[in-house]
Order: structure tokens, then sequence, then C-alpha cells
């Protein structure tokens, strides 16, 4: 398990570290891109993990907004790769990103119930927050982002890499 730590001091230093993830991401799926990755938000209410997935989502070429999922459980989101998204190398093909929130669950199984089993499985990215709501019925995830608020307002940053490609993202 390879794991790194860092400090975010502000909300633009949020918005760099997703801006940084998101070129790993785009490097990973130049390689694969029917890879599934999964990503695990763990934090606090108002640690970040939205903002953090709004500014990554951005970083991927989502121009639209980006809501939180608290009550729909799963808001869907599609990035048309285009010849201007040059990073990714390819055209003419969609990423599928999914940004679960699992807060609201009233038992571990409920995501599998409202149809999600498929989702968290297909090509493309799921980002859920709170998957610890989901009492390990959840499939296991490529890296977990946990975000803690210290006492200044900065945020801790702390990823743990759980497959080969969390290590390749946290290198």
């Amino acid at each position: 398990m390879t794991e790194k730590s860092q400090v975010l001091h502000s909300e633009a230093d949020t918005e760099q570290f997703a801006s940084d993830l998101s070129v790993k991401i785009q490097e990973l799926l130049t390689e694969q891109s029917e890879y599934s990755l999964r990503i695990a938000l763990i934090g606090d209410l108002g640690a970040g993990k939205t903002t953090f997935t709004r500014y990554l989502l951005k970083s991927l070429g989502h121009m639209g907004k980006v809501k939180s999922p608290t009550y729909a459980l799963c808001e869907p989101y599609e990035v048309v790769i285009t010849p201007q998204n040059t990073i990714l190398k390819t055209t003419g093909k969609n990423l599928q990103i999914h940004h679960f929130d699992l807060y609201r669950m009233n038992y571990p199984e409920e995501w599998i119930d409202a149809g999600f089993k498929e989702t968290l499985s297909n090509p493309g990215i799921c980002l859920v927050e709170w998957p610890e709501k989901a009492e390990g019925t959840l499939p296991p995830f490529d890296l977990t982002i946990h975000l803690e608020t210290d006492h200044d307002d900065n945020r801790s940053l702390k990823l743990t890499a759980h497959t080969p490609v969390g290590h390749y993202l946290v290198s």
C-alpha cells in the first residue's frame, strides 16, 4: 500500500491537486481507455469532498455545473474527448464519470437496490463519498482520498493506493 500526504492551504490548492491528479488519470486512460477507476472520498461533512470532485471534473473537461449527489445518490457526467483535449491523444470517445454520495443511505445494500452495481464496474470513473456507509458491499477501490479539516481551516489530504493503478496515481 502506497500513501502520500499533503496540506491544502486554500481552495486554490485543492484545485491544483485535482488538476494534477487529472493529468495522471488522463495519462492512465491514454494507455487503458476501458479501465474502471474507483476512488473513495473520505472525510467529515464540509471537508471538501464535493469541492475536490468539482475541480477534478472541470480538469477532466466537464464544462457544466457539478452538484452534490447527496439526495440523488449518484450524479452522472460525461466528458467528450475531442481533438481540443489533446492530453488524452484520442478522439471520439466518451468518458463516463459517476459521482456517488452515500451519506443518506439507510442500509448498506441500498446502492445495489438503486441499480448502481453495474455502474461501479463499467469503464469510466466512479468517485464515492461516504463509502463506509456501504459497509463492505462496494467493489475494491484503486485510490482512497481522505480529507480532514485542520484547526486553522487547512485541509490535510492523505492518498492511499490499493491497486497498481492507485500506485500510479499516487506516484
